[in-house]
């Protein structure tokens, strides 16, 4: 189970079991509620037939001689037989009747719940190829996850030349992470996108890929928290096997991976456990960075790449970035600002809007900007 060793790290065992027992018996409350009622209507249907029975019988009695004794015999085994059936055919009914219930909230959850976009987005014709030149440009674009939810990001205005590196910060809660899921998905934006860049409005997915990430499409995710491996180490790496071993060995090379993969039994054979458990997730991190190494792939975003490595591990990874990527659009969502000094751009966001846009020497001589403020509170942070 994961957590376990947190648990047991703080040991917060006893609040857990604590917890476990008041969620499982009010989880367990309807059911018992609902068995009380039926024990409540079956008791009043045993006297009810009990009545029923007596009356019989004492009609039967009394009547001498308009009824025949055959008659009388066969009535009494009826009633006695149905005070039975008729608490069994009741409770059934009822019992099925009680669980239509949920049948009846699935329908309406499927027949009134709309979907986030109930009309297909415009579409113009997508080459093969694209996007050809890695330009990313947002105009007066807007999210909000649903109908009448509030905007997430409000009035982008934003152009990213090919080739550039953008490092973008902002306090949690900022918009970071909707502007990184408005470059995955096709959300609804406002305005033309040039020709050969991305846009998530004109170009739907298609092609098996998604805009970012994904096996089969034109770019690629690394992730703060990367989705566990699956199957062996190759598949991992090269899920369609479109590269050679030693591609992928010199991959591993470059993001310091080389080393690990070689001290496993099988190597790139290596059986890789569920959730990739027997990686750490620094390492599962490099291992997402090597599958954008092998991807001819325009746009770049990183999420917290770094985020569980040591310093010399960052250090040395962030050469590669630059070394491997020189040639793409990359997007990098950091916390640590040291991560995006070298960037070409840095983009602050903050309340789902674009604060300031400029190069990070630019931003950082100006005392009064968001983006001095940040470096002021970390450099203070690690004093």
């Amino acid at each position: 189970m994961q957590g376990l060793g947190i648990i047991h790290a703080y040991d917060r065992r006893e609040d857990c079991i604590t917890k476990f027992k008041m969620l499982n018996d009010e989880n367990s409350s309807h059911l018992l509620y609902f068995n009380c009622a039926l024990r409540w209507f079956a008791l009043r249907m045993d006297v009810l037939m009990n009545i029923v029975t007596f009356i019989v019988a004492l009609m039967v009695t009394l009547s001498f001689f308009s009824v025949s004794a055959a008659s009388k015999g066969l009535s009494l085994s009826y009633i006695i037989q149905l005070s039975g059936l008729l608490q069994v055919c009741v409770r059934t009914g009822t019992e099925t009747q009680a669980k239509f219930t949920s049948v009846e909230l699935l329908r309406a959850y499927i027949s009134t719940c709309a979907p986030e976009s109930a009309q297909p987005l415009p579409a113009g014709p997508c080459p093969q190829d694209w996007p050809s030149r890695g330009e990313i440009t947002f105009r007066d674009y807007r999210m909000r996850y649903r109908d009448g939810t509030p905007l997430v990001l409000d009035g982008l205005d934003l152009h990213i030349r090919s080739g550039q590196t953008v490092g973008i910060v902002g306090r949690t809660g900022s918009g970071e992470d909707r502007l990184r899921r408005a470059s995955r998905e096709v959300v609804a934006g406002n305005g033309p996108v040039p020709p050969g860049g991305a846009g998530g409005r004109h170009h739907p997915h298609r092609r098996g890929g998604h805009l970012l990430g994904g096996a089969g499409g034109p770019q690629d995710q690394a992730d703060r928290h990367p989705p566990g491996p699956r199957a062996v180490c190759r598949f991992n790496l090269d899920p369609f096997e479109r590269h050679t071993d030693e591609m992928l060995w010199q991959v591993l090379e470059r993001t310091f991976m080389r080393d690990t993969i070689m001290r496993l039994p099988d190597g790139l054979q290596a059986e890789v456990t569920e959730n990739g458990e027997n990686f750490s997730v620094g390492e599962r991190q490099l291992l997402c960075m090597a599958r954008a190494l092998l991807r001819d792939s325009k746009i770049i975003l990183l999420d917290e790449a770094t985020a569980s490595m040591d310093s010399k591990t960052d250090s040395l990874v962030q050469n590669t970035i630059k070394d491997a990527f020189r040639d793409c659009t990359v997007l990098t969502i950091a916390h640590r600002l040291n991560t995006v000094l070298n960037c070409d751009l840095v983009l602050v966001m903050e309340n789902g809007k674009v604060v300031e846009f400029d190069k990070p020497e630019v931003l950082a001589e100006k005392p009064d900007s968001a983006f001095a403020m940040l470096l002021a509170a970390e450099n203070k942070v690690r004093a």
